[in-house]
């Protein structure tokens, strides 16, 4: 049975099912879904890139930055640091081989765990990261369940994780839902849940007449679960999306969007299970629920600026370190162009960081948001 075929008999057994369940059913079904399916999603050969597929120097960067945060926890014996949705652990494994090779004291307090739901995915974690694993320094679960000794200080690292998470959308018209007719998926709208329209009212807007607005009730509560898992330490999610005064401004509103073959697909009903399907990160809304489990969250920067924050201070040697030829200097230089300017993902990914158990003077001297704050 294909999964269109599981999403209609489910449909003709209950009714229609709300977009949320079906973004849920397309990306993460155990045998089906997007992310379960033994097939390349990332990278040239897949659907998308993220900045891992760019060059290491992104998780080299990210790994002076984790080295940083530790030493503003005091530097405890032990530390982990939590990657959510790791994909193919390219970034896992950039963060381990820099932090072994440059910060030593870091290497040998730091944990990692990959929360990864994807079976599948799971799979080519143990692959790549087999010698760390071995080491006993990574461990791979489903879920973000303690288990075991976890450590009090933690960091929750999240790259494209929050867009990929299952969203409702809204229009005045009341909840988006999926009919089946003739074999074919159709819109539907049903009565809005309490919880939708207040979240509307404290984190989003109403939708205009034709208008669509996402609400990311999933997210919500995934962040609010993370924060009240960490005792003392950060949380960094990059990705691409939005804030309330954006919204406000007429913009973001109606943004699920399908991917394939790095192309916008004409619609998320095509081709179930064989698709990214993503919806932009409502920024007001996530950090509103990591405050509420008692974060202090920084001012939004992009990643442009987060990312010069913490390499300026050595001119980007992370990246160059290696380079022999100018050949290879030009292009790694291209890359890093590609990661940080307005032309590459450098304006199109905001980075949200937030802290516990840190005061706020200490945490405000982050390297990455250094650079933000000095500009004009």
């Amino acid at each position: 049975m294909t999964l269109r075929e599981r999403i209609v008999a489910e449909i003709r057994e209950k009714g229609p099912t709300p977009f949320s369940r079906y973004m849920e059913l397309c990306l993460y079904h155990p045998e089906l879904g997007y992310y379960s399916r033994n097939v390349e999603q990332f990278g040239k050969a897949g659907d998308f890139y993220t900045s891992s597929d760019i060059h290491a120097v992104f998780g080299r960067l990210m790994a002076r930055q984790f080295d940083e945060m530790w030493r503003m926890l005091g530097s405890p014996p032990e530390i982990e640091v939590v990657e959510l949705g790791p994909g193919r652990g390219l970034f896992a494994r950039d963060v381990l081989d820099w932090t072994e090779k440059k910060f030593p004291e870091f290497f040998r307090a730091l944990r990692y765990l990959l929360v990864e739901r994807s079976a599948a995915l799971r799979a080519r974690l143990a692959s790549t990261l087999a010698r760390h694993i071995e080491n006993r320094m990574v461990r791979i679960d489903k879920d973000l369940a303690d288990a075991g000794n976890v450590p009090a200080s933690r960091i929750v690292f999240a790259n494209e994780f929050f867009d990929a998470l299952p969203v409702e959308v809204l229009s005045r018209k009341g909840e988006l839902g999926i009919e089946e007719k003739g074999g074919k998926f159709v819109e539907t709208w049903v009565p809005a849940r309490p919880e939708e329209l207040d979240f509307l009212d404290a984190n989003s807007v109403h939708p205009e007449e034709r208008e669509r607005v996402e609400v990311p009730l999933v997210g919500q509560h995934v962040v609010a679960d993370i924060a009240a898992r960490i005792e003392s330490g950060f949380l960094v999610a990059i990705d691409y999306g939005y804030t309330r005064e954006e919204q406000l401004a007429g913009r973001h509103r109606g943004t699920v969007t399908a991917y394939r073959q790095h192309s916008v697909s004409a619609s998320p009903y095509e081709a179930p299970g064989e698709q990214d399907i993503t919806a932009h990160v409502n920024f007001t809304a996530l950090a509103a629920a990591a405050e509420g489990k008692g974060m202090r969250v920084q001012p939004l920067l992009t990643q442009s600026q987060f990312l010069m924050g913490i390499g300026e201070a050595n001119q980007f040697a992370d990246a160059f370190e290696e380079c022999r030829l100018p050949q290879e200097r030009a292009k790694v230089a291209l890359q890093l162009k590609h990661l940080i300017t307005p032309s590459g993902m450098g304006e199109t990914f905001h980075v949200l960081v937030a802290a516990k158990g840190v005061a706020p003077e200490v945490a405000n001297g982050l390297s990455g948001l250094s650079f933000g704050r000095h500009q004009p």
